[in-house]
């Protein structure tokens, strides 16, 4: 929270706390990880000092988690930033989808092209570094 924003556009942060999620995915089991994204959304938005964004960060947290669950199936240890990216896709259109139904209003809907665009591009970034992670770790015979 205290790194500068990138872009100056509501919504678009790089995400370092979801190199931890992407690899818990990989390493925990689902309700293990539904846990730790619900306690991080929580405590963010407390200690963030804003529960107004409450309910875009768990509509987009959990759509990412249920879209990353579903592809763990899929992707091998080597291509998880192609989860990450998928997720991170999904994690704008559950915010976008949040803030239709709060605002009440689908003139929010212009944002989501910029949104996704910037959370494939933080996807990549956080998936690549959530494996380049797990590869060190498995060297190191830290992860088992």
């Amino acid at each position: 929270m205290q790194i500068p924003p990138i872009v100056p556009i509501p919504g678009v942060k790089l995400g370092l706390a979801n190199i931890i999620t992407v690899y818990a995915v990989f390493h925990y089991r689902g309700a293990e990880v539904l846990m730790m994204v619900l306690v991080r959304i929580l405590l963010g938005s407390v200690f963030g000092g804003n529960l107004s964004t409450l309910p875009f960060s768990l509509t987009g947290g959990l759509l990412c988690l249920v879209g990353m669950l579903i592809l763990r199936r899929f992707v091998d240890e080597k291509h998880i930033w192609t989860a990450s990216v998928i997720s991170a896709a999904l994690h704008n259109i559950g915010q976008t989808a949040a803030a239709i139904v709060v605002m009440q209003t689908t003139a929010v809907i212009v944002y989501l092209p910029i949104l996704v665009l910037t959370g494939c591009i933080a996807g990549a970034f956080t998936g690549l570094t959530a494996q380049l992670i797990i590869g060190r770790m498995r060297q190191n015979g830290s992860d088992k």
